[in-house]
């Protein structure tokens, strides 16, 4: 049976844990010795070695170092795509009447809300968070700050899905969410009116997969994408007939994606990708006998 000493750190590079052998290492594990860095393998690793020539197993050095670099990878993906970073301040205000009737509709092309899935946690964004469209669909939470007198505790989650114009707080450069009536009242009071508030991108939950809506007629196929978890914003679409290749759409307005495509008759499959990078391609999410004013639904973000 083997036996090992207590692990101990190498003296220059800490991340090396060494373990010092006293009985051979099994022939399965692969070895180098850590002074000269020459590798050992099968047969020399059943080599005695003394005190002053540790050695270690590249195997579990492998696995620590990927490890490592996993962590990092994650770490780099989750700053750049912004979730759950640093908090940002801005302002917000309500609009859309006690129901949140008057927040249907709106420049991201949602139509009904409650239909769709966002129900009344939304926002219209300002010029400076909008980015023409592009970031419709994505999700921030926010908090009330600053404010003893108006603030209320806890923290909301809001998906955009409308612009508010420029006028106001609304202007650029200005930071500021134009939020449904009802959700702003879970973190201010609503005599407040404006208050100030922290917010960040977080990743967007939703139930169910992505719904293609498909409007228009024969060589104008307009794609409404919705109800998009990770990201949220919609990037770039492509679509492709079970009869033709895979067709690069160009964004007609909000998330409305078109193709000039004659695609009837034909089983249709989408790819999705969201401003992180990552794609979601849903083979034949509609059936050859598809037909316009419909909404199928594909695959999900994970």
């Amino acid at each position: 049976m083997d036996s090992y000493k207590t692990t101990r750190f190498h003296p220059i590079n800490p991340l090396l844990s060494l373990r010092k052998r006293i009985s051979p290492i099994p022939p399965t594990h692969h070895c180098f010795k850590t002074t000269t860095l020459s590798i050992f393998n099968g047969p020399n690793c059943l080599k005695k070695m003394s005190d002053d020539q540790p050695i270690f197993d590249v195997d579990w050095y492998l696995m620590a170092l990927l490890g490592f670099l996993l962590m990092g990878i994650l770490s780099t993906v989750s700053s750049v795509n912004g979730y759950y970073g640093g908090w940002t301040n801005a302002h917000a205000t309500f609009y859309g009447g006690g129901d949140a009737s008057g927040t249907m509709g709106g420049a991201c092309g949602y139509g009904n809300l409650y239909s769709q899935g966002y129900g009344t946690n939304t926002a219209a964004l300002s010029t400076a968070l909008f980015d023409n469209g592009l970031s419709c669909g994505a999700c921030f939470e926010l908090r009330c700050v600053n404010d003893p007198q108006w603030c209320l505790p806890g923290t909301i989650v809001v998906t955009a899905t409308n612009f508010c114009p420029p006028g106001g707080w609304c202007d650029s450069p200005n930071q500021h969410f134009d939020l449904s009536q009802p959700v702003f009242e879970h973190i201010a009071q609503y005599r407040a009116g404006i208050v100030p508030v922290a917010y960040r991108r977080v990743a967007c939950r939703k139930s169910g997969g992505i719904r293609f809506t498909i409007n228009g007629h024969s060589y104008f196929n307009l794609v409404l994408v919705t109800n998009v978890a990770g990201a949220g914003d919609v990037h770039a679409v492509s679509i492709k007939g079970s009869r033709t290749a895979w067709q690069p759409m160009s964004r007609n307005w909000g998330q409305n994606w078109q193709s000039n495509s004659y695609l009837n008759g034909q089983s249709l499959s989408f790819r999705v990708v969201t401003s992180d990078g990552r794609a979601v391609v849903s083979f034949n999410a509609a059936p050859a006998g598809w037909s316009f004013g419909q909404t199928y639904t594909g695959g999900q973000f994970r």
